[in-house]
């Protein structure tokens, strides 16, 4: 895509887009005073922790269910349908199930939602001729527990932790628990007895760290979801010819959200003023970074710019549906599904070189190694006009989706699960 870029650049100088003293990320007001908080706070929920590790440590060891078959639990800190974690939860349950072994999903929280396919982790007697699968994504009692209860065998599910410091300014408690998600990850090394990572990003990780028996294991996607009817009043509404920009996932620091904004803003102004702009995803917990969002629109007196919030899987669909480009800016991702969603929906691809993203995408779709938002805007521009481009892109990305069949991954993790070796 050397060339690509190239042009990008030629097109980007012969606009001659005047500099503007635009922002490079977002400046809290309040960030000094969060920081504080946070440092408290992580200093608070620690002591939190190490009293509920002291209840959970052996809770779940006992000898209620005397059945001779083997029983493998799932367990998460908490559980719900329609994030990355929570679907391949359940469908590394479903493979299980049909596998023929009896499989359990338990969590510390359930959503009201999934609370029949779940067991609260208290009501639950692990034998030790039990296996468990721990889903680690972010800091739990649950890792204590997982280090010290007996059974016959222990998987981790690595799907990555963000950096807390990307929520030190935002989110004291996700500050504190993704602090204390890498701290307990380091005292799991040696007590585990295999390790499957998303990515070989993450992998990498694990391997860094000193986990041994580490393998890749994809999120296991079930595309057939994909097919069900999209919100329809959605599509007839914006699929009326304009430009979509389309990013999906949580609004959170990490997926800098402002950095999309920005570029959006200079294809809007300069490229194509009919342009719009959707960032799909929840920003529950994330009020003060969502504010700053907000007020960095108004800085910019921009307009088209739609946050959804949460919303059904029916309006994501809907969404994608009516995307002209999938822009990802993010700067830390272990896996990163709306890549692949993306492909799915035939939607050319431009994201930033980070974390797991260019593993991910492999040969498909655009990357950049900078966040010049006059280049991205004039590559969002080369997507939107150069049909042979877009073709190509498309084509790329869909034989990169291959990669990621349901059944690759069913057959590699049923592989895994069945030939393991101590």
């Amino acid at each position: 895509m050397h060339e690509v870029i190239q042009k990008a650049i030629r097109n980007m100088k012969n606009r001659n887009i005047p500099c503007q003293n635009l922002p490079h990320a977002l400046e809290s007001d309040t960030s000094v005073l969060l920081t504080i908080q946070a440092q408290f706070f992580h200093f608070i929920k620690k002591l939190s922790y190490l009293k509920k590790e002291l209840k959970l440590k052996s809770q779940c060891n006992g000898l209620a269910d005397e059945s001779p078959e083997t029983k493998v639990y799932q367990i998460l800190p908490e559980f719900s349908q329609g994030d990355a974690v929570g679907n391949d939860t359940i469908a590394l349950h479903h493979i299980l199930q049909q596998a023929g072994y009896a499989a359990y999903i338990c969590a510390q929280s359930i959503k009201p939602e999934v609370k029949h396919m779940c067991i609260n982790i208290k009501e639950v007697y692990i034998e030790k001729k039990d296996i468990i699968i721990y889903h680690k994504s972010i800091g739990s009692p649950l890792a204590r527990w997982f280090l010290e209860v007996q059974c016959q065998r222990k998987i981790m599910i690595y799907h990555n932790i963000t950096p807390s410091h990307f929520f030190i300014n935002y989110n004291y408690k996700l500050y504190s628990l993704t602090k204390y998600g890498r701290d307990s990850l380091l005292s799991l090394v040696n007590h585990v007895d295999e390790c499957w990572a998303d990515s070989e990003f993450n992998k990498q990780e694990l391997d860094q760290i000193g986990f041994r028996n580490t393998k890749v294991l994809p999120i296991i996607i079930d595309f057939s979801a994909y097919k069900q009817d999209a919100n329809a009043e959605i599509v007839k509404k914006y699929n009326d010819g304009k430009t979509n920009i389309l990013f999906v996932g949580r609004v959170a620091p990490n997926k800098k959200q402002e950095d999309i904004i920005i570029a959006f803003h200079y294809y809007k102004k300069y490229i194509d003023p009919q342009a719009r702009l959707f960032l799909v995803g929840s920003y529950a917990g994330m009020n003060n970074y969502y504010n700053e969002l907000l007020t960095l629109l108004k800085k910019l007196d921009l307009e088209d710019v739609y946050f959804t919030g949460h919303i059904p899987f029916a309006d994501i669909l809907a969404y994608y549906k009516t995307a002209t480009v999938f822009l990802c800016l993010s700067e830390h991702e272990g896996f990163c599904v709306p890549l692949v969603e993306s492909m799915y929906f035939r939607i050319p691809i431009l994201a930033y070189n980070a974390a797991a993203i260019a593993e991910t995408l492999q040969n498909g779709g655009i990357l950049v190694s900078q966040k010049d938002p006059k280049l991205i805007a004039e590559l969002i521009h080369l997507l939107v006009s150069d049909n042979c481009l877009r073709t190509r892109i498309i084509k790329n990305q869909e034989f990169c989706l291959t990669r990621f069949q349901h059944d690759k991954i069913r057959n590699k993790f049923i592989d895994y699960f069945a030939h393991y070796t101590p």
